[in-house]
């Protein structure tokens, strides 16, 4: 069961843009890109302290808040906690995410002494977990593939990159793509029905290999679109 249609916003320049776990690298790197596309952006973090302290880093149209009320204020919510968390975090707040777009880009992966591997979930991927946790909410899957190095670094003015979105309802792809498109040099694109999410969580532990090996940024572009 999803939101019902009217829940998703029809667009995003009114919009708040909460993000769970919004202290952490990657949160902090849309956060930044989100506030500077002229967004209203509320990181949220276990600590309102960390949180409010981040957000005075990243500046003007950023605030920080707990996570509860992070996802009570905003009306799309970003999912950028640690996996490890990530059950227990959405549980917790399955009532206050009710009605609202919650787009997840975790990532479910290992790392050992020979690099990064794709974690099995039994729900299939995170964004099929939280769309089982959240049958009240509208859940789709996108930012999983985007640097969070260069996200934050203020000299690059383009991130150059595509963001996969996956979910089950066109209306909430189609704002998530906007979404993507609010980032310098993103596109969103469609990329399938939630069900397909498993594998691009898990293409991140290829880009985390790669980056290593090559000692870059890398990202996903689609030809041809």
């Amino acid at each position: 069961m999803t939101a019902p249609i009217e829940a998703v916003p029809a667009g995003l320049d009114d919009s708040v843009i909460g993000i769970l776990g919004g202290t952490g690298p990657q949160g902090r790197g849309l956060a930044k890109r989100f506030a500077e596309s002229g967004l209203s952006v509320v990181v949220g973090s276990r600590s309102a302290e960390r949180a409010e302290a981040v957000a005075a880093e990243l500046g003007h149209g950023v605030r920080g808040a707990d996570n509860a009320d992070c996802a009570r204020t905003a009306d799309v919510v970003i999912v950028a906690t640690p996996w490890d968390g990530h059950r227990d975090l959405l549980e917790a707040l399955a009532k206050d995410l009710a009605g609202k777009v919650v787009v997840d880009c975790v990532n479910p992966l290992g790392f050992d002494e020979r690099g990064p591997h794709a974690l099995a979930v039994e729900e299939g991927s995170a964004a099929q977990q939280a769309a089982q946790l959240l049958p009240d909410a509208t859940v789709v899957a996108a930012f999983h593939h985007l640097s969070a190095v260069s996200l934050l670094d203020d000299d690059v003015e383009s991130v150059g990159a595509d963001v996969l979105v996956l979910g089950d309802d066109r209306a909430a792809t189609d704002l998530v793509q906007q979404l993507a498109e609010r980032i310098a040099g993103c596109r969103g694109i469609y990329a399938g029905r939630l069900r397909n999410a498993h594998q691009v969580e898990a293409l991140t532990a290829n880009l985390i290999a790669i980056n290593r090996r090559y000692k870059a940024h890398a990202g996903v572009k689609i030809t041809d679109v």
